[in-house]
Parts: C-alpha cells; sequence; structure tokens
C-alpha cells in the first residue's frame, strides 16, 4: 500500500460478515483505506468490494484467536508505514449451550478471541495513536455486557470485560488526543447466531437488527468521540437503560428464558 497524504487509514476486524463488514463499507464510503482481517477466505472478497468503493485495501486471512495470527496482522498494519488513524476492535464469536456441556476449547476460543485478541492488538496500535495526540478507537461490546448470560455464560462475561476496558482506556487516553468508543449492539442479524448453535432458542429465533444500522451507529458516535453507543432498535436502546436498574439475578433469568436450548420452540 502506497502512503496516502490525503485518505486516513482505519483498521476492521471480523470484517468479512455482519456488523464488522458493514463498518468497513462505511468506512471506505467515507474516504478511509483500510486493512480488513478475518479467519475466512470471504476477506478477499470483502476487500474488492471495497476497492470497488474507492479505497486502497489489505486484507489478512488469520486466526484472531492465536497470538500468531494478531501479530501477524499488527505486521501487516505495520507494514503500509502508515499511521492508523481508526481501530475498530470487532472481531468475536460465542456459544449457546449449558455450560457444563459445552467443549471447554469452545468457551476458551471466546476467551482468547473476544479478550485476549482485543487486548494484544490494542496493544499494538493504540500506543502509536497516543504518541501522535490522535486517534480513534471503537471497541464492539454487547448489550451482552449488561448482564449475566445463562446458556452463555462465557459469552456475557467476555463482553463484560471489554466493556470495561474500553471505558478504562478512554479515561487514560482523555487527555492524550485518542478516544475509544464502546458499540454496544443488541441482537443483531448476523451469522452469530448459527455459529454459536442459538438458532433453536428464543434468542436465535426473535426480531434482530439490521447489521448496517448498527455499523452506522457504531461509526457515527466513533466520529464524535462519544463514550458509548446502544444500537439499533428502540427496544435494545430501552432495554440498556433498564439494565442499570435491574438486580443481576433478575437479568439473569431473563436471559435464561430466552437463550435456553430448545426455548424457541417452547
Amino acid at each position: 500500500m502506497e502512503n496516502s497524504a490525503t485518505r486516513p487509514l482505519a483498521v476492521v476486524t471480523g470484517a468479512s460478515s455482519g456488523i464488522g463488514l458493514e463498518l468497513a463499507r462505511i468506512f471506505a464510503d467515507e474516504g478511509f483505506d483500510l486493512v480488513v482481517a478475518a479467519d475466512d477466505a470471504t476477506i478477499h472478497a470483502t476487500a474488492e468490494d471495497l476497492a470497488d468503493r474507492g479505497a486502497t485495501v489489505v486484507a489478512v486471512e488469520t486466526d484472531l484467536a492465536r497470538p500468531e495470527g494478531v501479530e501477524e496482522l499488527a505486521g501487516q498494519i505495520a507494514g503500509t508505514g502508515r499511521p492508523v488513524d481508526a481501530l475498530a476492535l470487532n472481531a468475536g464469536r460465542g456459544q449457546g449451550g449449558h455450560f457444563v456441556e459445552t467443549p471447554l476449547e469452545d468457551e476458551l476460543e471466546i476467551v482468547d478471541l473476544n479478550c485476549r485478541s482485543t487486548v494484544h492488538l490494542a496493544k499494538r496500535v493504540i500506543p502509536a495513536m497516543a504518541s501522535r495526540g490522535e486517534g480513534r478507537v471503537l471497541i464492539t461490546s454487547s448489550i451482552a455486557a449488561t448482564m449475566p448470560g445463562p446458556y452463555q455464560a462465557v459469552y456475557n462475561a467476555s463482553k463484560s470485560f471489554t466493556q470495561s476496558f474500553a471505558l478504562a482506556l478512554r479515561e487514560e487516553l482523555e487527555d492524550r488526543g485518542v478516544t475509544v468508543t464502546s458499540l454496544q449492539p443488541g441482537p443483531t442479524d448476523t451469522e452469530f447466531f448459527e455459529r454459536a448453535d442459538l438458532e433453536d432458542t428464543r434468542l436465535g429465533q426473535g426480531k434482530k437488527d439490521d447489521p448496517a444500522e448498527v455499523a452506522r451507529d457504531g461509526f457515527e458516535a466513533l466520529m464524535k468521540g462519544e463514550e458509548r453507543v446502544v444500537s439499533a432498535s428502540l427496544t435494545t436502546r430501552l432495554q440498556g437503560r433498564g439494565s442499570r436498574f435491574l438486580p443481576d439475578s433478575a437479568k439473569a433469568k431473563g436471559h435464561a428464558k430466552l437463550a435456553e436450548p430448545g426455548s424457541g420452540s417452547a
């Protein structure tokens, strides 16, 4: 990628589908060049789509659940020779089911991807932003961060981690010219529910938000330097507000009714 004097550079993880794909498209449409990453070959088709929108794109097919995958992406970012103006830490996955029955490796992969890789890539990119005195960071959390998640115990806990991490970084970087914004989507129409084995639940079969609308909300909040945005439907926003007042025990029971295996046919 050649240096550009006019176009800023954005990095988007989990960019081959869902919210990440829509974020990447918005960045391209808004005049950014991109480094995009995902763990599947679809990321190369994503790069072609973004190039058609006028962006210069580096596509990185790598597994961010592995430390080597994060280092590979960090190397590709450094290889552009350009400062990162916007970093969207969006990659994540979930797993539904009874914790005592789900495979340990699946739960640990959630921790590795949602938590560890977020910290790892942030450590590789954000210090340079702070040194320059400018940059924007968007961390995809979830409305799930606001409640215990029976039948998604590790996923909800991982999103609580990323939410806390985002808010802590925001405070640390307040006087360094770098903003950190947390995006908290509700149920969104992506491949998440299929991959997480949640299709037979009330949560999986319920109404979902448009990922393009969620991404737009996230992008606009990022560019305004806002602390967080709960997106996208009125139901999701009300849920976010209500969670501040409900006891954790009540939120856990409510989540269990939505996420219990087989609840979608009840």
